[in-house]
């Protein structure tokens, strides 16, 4: 049974007459009677009921209509798909991401991703830089958007976020009346950084930058997620030091302070290993132009 039979079945069935029917086909009339009659010889039924001076359905041709046009639309539907994930269109991409990126950028993307290929899906992962470089590496996810810099063979990196650091401090502490804090008016302060293993590159170039500046920290703990980081904060258990879009979300008894650390500020980038197909190109594209949108300063 082919799809040619079928269309010229339902289109015969709407018109009742074989010229009108061939026309809209854009076939001759012999050719339409040729496919209705094979179509007839397959099923083993007659389908219409004709004579010179008219053409009807039969029962059975009456009952197949309906299954007839599912048929087609079922056929136009999967050609549909197919063309659309050719064209990087359709599917499910798999996004490895840390926490600075969920309050603006992340949103934003999602966002414009759905508006301009509403059935491109993406699956969400909140995970550290590390792991996110094993993952692409073992095939579990397509892109990651990562603390930089992260050099790690076989794996590309754009930078698409740069941030600010700001200071987190408890609403009564004495520093929180400051506008914006110097490096220097931490030393001898407990102070709640991320650790290392889960951004070797981010925390030894803020350590770097830090000892440049003559700020001696002491570091009360090394934790791995900001949200612990602020929560802790809360408790007064110490000051948090984190990227300014990290610090948007802020428990009700803590404030966050700029601090000044000149022109140096965190930077987060899109990774991944190869743009091998179709999709992952229509994603990529999207991320830039959502970073030269300016959602990422």
């Amino acid at each position: 049974m082919e799809i040619k039979h079928l269309r010229s079945f339902v289109t015969l069935a709407q018109e009742l007459h074989f010229g009108r029917a061939a026309q809209r086909l854009a076939i001759v009339q012999p050719a339409l009677s040729m496919q209705i009659k094979l179509l007839e010889e397959e099923l083993g039924v007659r389908l219409f009921e004709r004579n010179r001076h008219a053409v009807a359905l039969t029962e059975v041709g009456a009952i197949f209509l309906p299954e007839a046009r599912a048929t087609l639309h079922q056929a136009a539907h999967a050609m549909d798909v197919a063309r659309a994930s050719g064209r990087g269109e359709i599917g499910r991409v798999r996004l490895g991401f840390v926490s600075s990126v969920l309050p603006e950028f992340l949103p934003a993307l999602i966002r414009a991703l759905h508006e301009r290929f509403p059935r491109i899906e993406l699956e969400l992962k909140d995970m550290p830089g590390p792991d996110q470089a094993a993952a692409l590496k073992n095939g579990q996810l397509d892109f990651g958007l990562m603390r930089l810099p992260a050099i790690i063979p076989g794996i590309q990196t754009r930078e698409v976020l740069r941030e600010s650091f700001m200071v987190a401090l408890p609403d009564d502490h004495p520093l929180a009346s400051s506008a914006t804090l110097q490096p220097a008016a931490l030393a001898r302060l407990p102070v709640l950084i991320l650790a290392r293993r889960y951004a070797p590159g981010f925390h030894d170039q803020l350590m770097q930058e830090l000892n440049r500046q003559g700020a001696q920290l002491e570091v009360a703990a090394e934790l791995g997620e900001f949200t612990t980081m602020l929560a802790l904060v809360s408790a007064g258990l110490g000051i948090g030091l984190l990227p300014a879009h990290a610090g948007r979300a802020l428990p009700a008894n803590v404030v966050a302070r700029p601090l000044e650390l000149g022109d140096y500020q965190a930077t987060t980038g899109l990774a991944w290993v190869e743009l091998d197909n179709a999709l992952k190109s229509t994603v990529f594209g999207v991320i830039s132009d959502v970073f030269l949108e300016g959602h990422g300063q």
